[in-house]
């Protein structure tokens, strides 16, 4: 089978985020199907995007995979500059959508950038080759943007981006969704939820092999690890991103309640809320929380192998009503951390996979409470714990699984 992937944001282990795409297609690529990733030039959520020189686009092969990169502008934020880079992707996709019809002659058009608009230029490659038309759901647009970001239904862009929603549920054969509780909004659409498959995000289990190459920024933390456990600290850890959605500033509201316990809060990553989440920090006087930049992602399974429990949180948001898979909590669970998930939502894998201790989100009180029934846990019950979360995505949760789930619904 042809597989044509069309993905602004998708990139690869050597550029770095956003990683699901490389991880189907590397697994599909494996089972025997040709695959090409369409991609921008430039995410803001890459470490390494790729540079062309000359003409709009360059094709490139990352472990079997054939990539096409798009010529967008660069931009810093969410302002003019990003959407200009998102019409800047559109634009080449339908002015080259022709020759990659042609050219690679896919079975299947996957569109799946996160915001609908791609449907449009994969609609028409998909009729121009006689293939397939899938769409993939990652967030509810433009539900995400109404009701996080606070637009009016009737703001210009809201009104395009309903426009590629509706036509995508009218034309698509199959929707692929990461959120698993969607089949009220997709049926509510007029789309045969028969027609609609809940895929997740997932892991690579290689990827959780320890990393022992020296490196100062993990040695600096594991050394103090090791001066908080020799005397006699428990240690909650929480590696990723500091922003508005991961809530960390009920953490710390937390820590604050149980600040004159052995306990010791790590916090691993960057983001727009850091600065503030240390200036919290030092107005409650916490000693007992350390904060450390990001480290690469090949050390993280050695870092969390320090934890005594790995911490998640979610804000409490009417859109997590759809569901929540984050990557995040599969990473605690491959490395065995029980995990203390703070959360409100459809769905909860932790309680799914009976890996940790769910309590509301939003409530220091209630993360507090959770921290110390940790804490007074014995070694044994929180190894249990941890082995149910590694079992658990072991038996449904890697991309070996879900890729073929996925081929199960293009067929």
């Amino acid at each position: 089978m042809k597989i044509l992937l069309i993905n602004h944001y998708a990139g690869s282990e050597y550029h770095g985020m956003e990683y699901r795409p490389f991880y189907l297609a590397r697994e599909w690529v494996k089972s025997g199907h040709d695959v090409k990733i369409v991609s921008a030039s430039f995410s803001h959520l890459r470490n390494n995007n790729p540079t062309i020189e000359i003409g709009d686009y360059k094709d490139q092969i990352f472990s079997g995979i054939n990539f096409r990169w798009f010529l967008v502008p660069i931009y810093k934020g969410n302002g003019l500059k990003r959407i200009l880079n998102i019409f800047t992707f559109l634009y080449r996709l339908f002015k080259h959508g022709k020759d990659l019809a042609e050219e690679f002659q896919p079975d299947v058009v996957i569109a799946s950038s996160t915001y609908p608009m791609d449907i449009w230029p994969a609609h028409r490659i998909a009729k121009l080759a006689g293939a397939k038309l899938v769409f993939e759901i990652h967030d509810l647009w433009p539900l995400s943007p109404i009701e996080l970001g606070g637009y009016s239904k009737k703001h210009p862009y809201i009104i395009l981006v309903q426009a590629a929603e509706n036509f995508a549920y009218r034309k698509s054969n199959s929707v692929v969704s990461i959120l698993p509780k969607v089949q009220g909004h997709v049926s509510k659409k007029g789309f045969d939820i028969k027609k609609l498959h809940i895929i997740p995000n997932g892991i690579v289990p290689e990827d959780f092999k320890i990393e022992n190459q020296y490196n100062k920024d993990v040695s600096d933390i594991e050394k103090k690890i090791l001066q908080l456990k020799e005397s006699g600290y428990f240690i909650v850890g929480y590696a990723g991103s500091h922003g508005l959605p991961n809530n960390l500033s009920t953490l710390l509201k937390a820590a604050q309640i149980i600040k004159n316990k052995k306990l010791a809060f790590i916090l691993i990553g960057s983001g727009t809320e850091k600065d503030n989440l240390i200036k919290m920090k030092e107005h409650f006087a916490l000693k007992n929380v350390y904060f450390y930049n990001y480290i690469n992602k090949c050390f993280i399974p050695r870092v969390f192998n320090s934890f005594d429990i790995g911490y998640i949180g979610w804000r409490k948001q009417p859109l997590y009503r759809f569901g929540i898979s984050p990557n995040k909590l599969m990473d605690y669970m491959m490395a065995e951390l029980p995990i203390l998930h703070s959360v409100e939502a459809g769905n909860d894998p932790v309680a799914e996979a009976n890996c940790g201790i769910s309590v509301a989100a939003e409530d220091p009180n209630a993360i507090a409470s959770g921290v110390i029934k940790f804490y007074k846990m014995s070694d044994k019950e929180r190894k249990t714990l941890g082995k149910n979360g590694k079992n658990f995505v072991m038996a449904n949760r890697t991309y070996r699984i879900l890729a073929k789930n996925f081929i199960n619904a293009l067929i």
